[in-house]
């Protein structure tokens, strides 16, 4: 274990293994980096990343995390009176094993042979890293996307090691609108020449990742937004929702592994609370905590209706609706809007 203290912000990472995995393949040995944000002391709250999302969560002044509007000094998550501790998930590219990692059994890269792996693995993951710090026990959990995936396993896989559930923007399956674009952006990204079935080499830009990111970007927010937003204004000949989407398409290429982008569409396609549980409906009857769902107006793959209908399943179910423009993104913005019902229900 190897750590980095910054006042009170900790990096660091957790080995552990073998790693038996829903498949029935094993890692050999697992690595997870993490941030920790927080008073040691303090009850611990766990945050699951979404698909390209990473460990740095809170970050610093200089460079602050993805949810540093959420969390904080005296924000709604306040870290003065949690500790707050993010993973970059199994199968991620910043720092934790996945295709990026080396493959002890031939010394190289694993890439496009990492094994397949599923939303509960990344939670049986995670778990085993918390117990590598000594952690216990869980104030509660919280995730929005692939990252409310995840919580809503925590809440079944280990109900005596949390005391609440936060899910923002998921559902307790993946809907097949879902995988029909997750179908359309992995072709994207095995149709680009240079993909060369996962092995491609490293000095060569992957455009079809780009592409994919487009697809999702298109999926993550509103027309509304986009109208506004750009409102059909061009920019060198070209339109300025055009150059957005050509923006966000490389810069995700040049931060993101596409087989690791490939492993977690995967994974999230596969998320079904209620497989091998009698139905999720079932399933979702078996929490033992309180639970809260957020929802976020003009999502199109994880619908409203569906979250709602989930909560309503669920014997001790808080729900919220946001609206936005933001669409699915609304969970990474607009926090004066829904962080205080989160900072209500910690409290």
């Amino acid at each position: 274990m190897s750590k980095t203290l910054i006042k009170r912000f900790i990096t660091g990472c957790v080995s552990f293994g073998p790693f038996h995995l829903t498949s029935g393949e094993t890692l050999e040995r697992v690595t997870l980096h993490y941030e920790s944000v927080g008073p040691a002391s303090a009850p611990v709250i766990l945050v699951c990343h979404a698909l390209t999302g990473n460990h740095y969560t809170v970050g610093t002044e200089d460079n602050p995390g993805w949810w540093d509007g959420l969390i904080g000094t005296n924000k709604y998550i306040d870290t003065d009176k949690f500790q707050v501790i993010t993973f970059n998930v199994l199968g991620g590219c910043d720092g934790s094993t996945g295709p990026t990692s080396l493959n002890p059994n031939t010394s190289e890269n694993y890439r496009a042979d990492f094994p397949a792996i599923t939303i509960r693995d990344m939670v049986h993951a995670t778990h085993q890293a918390l117990q590598e710090l000594q952690i216990r026990k869980l104030a509660a959990v919280i995730g929005g996307s692939l990252g409310g995936m995840q919580v809503l396993e925590w809440g079944l896989l280990y109900p005596a090691v949390t005391d609440k559930l936060i899910i923002l923007a998921a559902t307790p399956v993946f809907s097949d609108y879902g995988i029909a674009f997750n179908h359309i952006a992995s072709s994207a990204i095995k149709a680009d020449r240079n993909w060369n079935d996962g092995f491609y080499e490293a000095e060569f830009d992957l455009k079809g990742l780009e592409i994919a990111r487009m697809i999702g970007m298109v999926t993550y927010r509103s027309s509304d937004l986009f109208s506004s937003r750009f409102n059909r204004e061009k920019a060198n000949d070209d339109y300025r929702v055009s150059t957005y989407l050509d923006y966000q398409g490389e810069k995700l290429m040049r931060r993101f592994d596409p087989n690791s982008y490939l492993t977690l569409l995967n994974a999230m396609n596969s998320h079904d609370v209620g497989l091998n549980r009698g139905g999720w409906r079932q399933a979702v009857k078996n929490y033992q905590c309180p639970l809260l769902t957020i929802s976020f107006d003009n999502d199109l793959i994880y619908e409203p209706k569906q979250i709602k209908e989930l909560s309503e399943h669920v014997p001790d179910s808080f729900y919220y609706h946001v609206q936005t423009d933001f669409g699915h993104d609304g969970f990474l913005t607009q926090f004066e809007r829904w962080g205080h019902v989160v900072k209500e229900f910690l409290e």
